[in-house]
């Protein structure tokens, strides 16, 4: 039985209202980001935990593989002349 009266949601409602995915939620529940439990095979997370969550600003994440800079190393010209002599 549950000792207080916070109103709880599984991860499959939890990730239809707040837009994140299932898997990430429930990263965040192991982690103790967002409090809730494991009920079985099923998590269950308290609403006002996943408010909390929501309403604070987070770093987007990547946006794809980072692109290759076009610049050539200042010493690899020296470095394949080296090569060359050697």
């Amino acid at each position: 039985m549950l000792k207080d009266n916070r109103a709880l949601i599984t991860t499959p409602q939890a990730a239809e209202q707040s837009g994140l995915s299932k898997t990430y939620l429930t990263q965040l529940l192991r982690k103790g980001t967002l409090d809730g439990f494991q009920l079985g095979r099923e998590w269950l997370i308290y609403t006002d935990s996943l408010e909390r969550f929501l309403a604070t600003p987070r770093k987007p994440g990547p946006h794809g593989p980072r692109k290759k800079s076009n610049q050539k190393h200042p010493n690899s010209a020296s470095r394949k002349n080296e090569s060359n002599n050697a």
